[in-house]
């Protein structure tokens, strides 16, 4: 047999034992780490920070389905802001029919058009509301009154929800870049997830006086 012939039987022989001490080493990694309680932290922190961005969806899926109510209230009173009522719907409509890809927490562009879309919105509803100081007989409107307290009541809870998704991503973004955790997230395959930008103006729900 030629010197290049035996070198080419021996190259996947060489390569399955590379690859079985891969396998090894992987398994026996997996079971230190799971006699240590270390291979459970990533999947614990990964499920709380799931249930978090589920409570920021929630919160501003609320938002939306109180602008319809808020927006005809306002175009009873003031049908001549036609403006601002307009950018209020289509700010709601691009917030409202984003399609959120399954990864969206670990997708930076899709995480940031949705903050983007979500701060849209807020900017256009906070135009709306010093509108509606031009209008004393809206200002005293119950219904208008009821539906304005709500929209404050669900920006508090969109600062709170964002705030505590802003905390178990920290927890988790930690836990996957660190020892022993990094080597947990390279079994798992789990990857550091995005977060809301902490600017001031987007923690602290907008205030209006009536």
């Amino acid at each position: 047999m030629s010197t290049l012939a035996l070198t080419q039987s021996r190259a996947p022989a060489a390569l399955w034992r590379r690859t079985g001490l891969r396998v090894i080493l992987l398994t026996w990694l997996a079971a230190a780490l799971s006699a240590c309680g270390w291979v459970n932290t990533i999947p614990t922190l990964d499920e709380a920070s799931n249930a978090a961005w589920s409570e920021v969806q929630n919160q501003y899926q609320r938002r939306a389905d109180l602008v319809p109510n808020l927006v005809e209230t306002v175009r009873g009173y003031a049908a001549q802001e036609r403006e601002t009522l307009t950018a209020v719907v289509e700010a709601r409509a691009k917030a409202t029919q984003m399609t959120l890809p399954a990864d969206i927490t670990t997708n930076p562009q899709a995480f940031q058009q949705f903050q983007q879309n979500q701060a849209q919105l807020s900017s256009a509803l906070a135009r709306l509301l010093v509108v509606v100081e031009a209008y004393p007989d809206l200002k005293s409107n119950q219904n208008f009154l009821s539906l304005q307290s709500q929209l404050e009541g669900t920006e508090n809870r969109i600062a709170v929800a964002r705030r505590d998704y802003i905390l178990s991503v920290q927890a988790y973004n930690t836990e996957v870049r660190t020892f022993p955790g990094v080597l947990v997230a390279m079994l798992y395959g789990a990857k550091p997830k995005e977060t809301f930008a902490a600017a001031p103006e987007s923690q602290t729900a907008p205030r209006v006086q009536f």
